[in-house]
């Protein structure tokens, strides 16, 4: 069978989730001349907004507000951005919205899936979307699925690191170095401003999952004194000829 192109898709719960957790590793497919579509099921408007709403804007600006910051940061990362509008807090996960992320699965054919770990108490919309994901991804590659294009492989899964990583059983299994793109991670995440208070935040987890990268790379990759790092968990077994 013919190589598929790259295409790494991420199916994210909020407009900003992309950016904060999985940034770098857009940044760093695009720089590769690869394609990363973003499947953006809600704009964070309800539970992700609330500075906004404080400032007394309505539903509509805030969604409004919301939508041109995730094309903003999706765009500073060279990704491609879909919104599907299902509404937060709560994210209901149901036949419809999956059905619509299976027709996405199968357009753009991806060969890495981006999306939250199964478990977090403190944002329901997570899981629900991861879900849906895994859920879509297993539909897509049914031959007899009533959607357009052709049937999916099995690209791997990845889950990015949740908030509160402690609270979601989440291992960071896989460190990913994402310093030669780590300028254009915090462009994009300075797009949100209704979540500027987590811009250090996140500013401080990839210098220290850098530091952790660094610990586990070994002395002889000559990394840089100051690395930048993102966390991820794989879903699926890993098929390989040879352990490395």
């Amino acid at each position: 069978m013919p190589e598929l192109t790259p295409h790494t898709l991420v199916v994210t719960a909020h407009a900003g989730d992309f950016v904060w957790r999985a940034g770098g590793a857009i940044a760093l497919a695009a720089s590769r001349g690869e394609r990363v579509t973003i499947a953006c099921l809600t704009f964070g408007e309800r539970g992700e907004s609330a500075r906004a709403w404080r400032d007394g804007l309505s539903l509509e600006e805030i969604k409004t507000m919301r939508r041109e910051e995730a094309e903003a940061a999706a765009g500073a990362l060279g990704a491609e951005v879909r919104f599907f509008d299902a509404g937060d807090y709560p994210l209901v996960a149901g036949p419809e919205l999956t059905d619509r992320l299976v027709h996405l699965y199968r357009e753009v054919q991806p060969t890495v899936v981006l999306t939250h770990p199964l478990d977090d108490p403190y944002n329901a919309d997570h899981p629900a979307a991861a879900r849906m994901a895994l859920d879509a991804r297993v539909l897509a590659q049914a031959v007899g699925y009533p959607a357009e294009g052709d049937a999916l492989g099995a690209p791997p899964v990845f889950f990015f690191e949740p908030h509160q990583p402690e609270m979601s059983d989440f291992r960071p299994e896989v460190l990913l170095d994402i310093t030669d793109v780590w300028e254009t991670k915090r462009k994009a995440m300075e797009c949100l401003s209704a979540q500027q208070h987590l811009w250090e935040y996140y500013s401080d987890l990839g210098r220290r999952r850098g530091t952790q990268l660094k610990r586990n790379a070994g002395p002889n990759l000559g990394l840089p004194s100051t690395t930048y790092g993102e966390a991820f968990m794989r879903f699926y077994p890993q098929v390989t000829d040879r352990l490395a």
